[in-house]
């Protein structure tokens, strides 16, 4: 199994606000994205478990929010291990955008 990639996006909205914006902001995000599809999504206090689909292949992981930052750990497949880097920099600026104060 291959290292988990671990995305840590800092904001300023509180933990509750956070929350509300990802549990809104999850299905917008990847509805841009064709090739990614949300396949679960379970939260449980302030941690989400889920398990997305790209490209055929399968990806798991959490999403901690906290009051100050949002820490996302994702395992992906081996044959997704080549978009890591590309993952990983979705990841940030999506977040960043879901988290930014309006």
């Amino acid at each position: 199994m291959s290292a988990p990639l671990i995305v840590s996006i800092p904001h300023s909205l509180g933990r509750d606000e956070a929350m509300r914006r990802l549990k809104t902001g999850l299905s917008r995000a990847t509805a841009s994205l064709p090739v990614v599809s949300v396949d679960e999504e379970l939260w449980n206090d302030n941690r989400m478990d889920f398990r997305v689909r790209a490209l055929g292949q399968v990806a798991a992981g959490h999403v901690d929010v906290e009051d100050a930052f949002v820490r996302v750990e994702v395992t992906l497949p081996w044959l997704l291990q080549g978009f890591a880097e590309a993952a990983q920099a979705a990841i940030q600026k999506r977040g960043q955008l879901l988290l930014t104060k309006r």
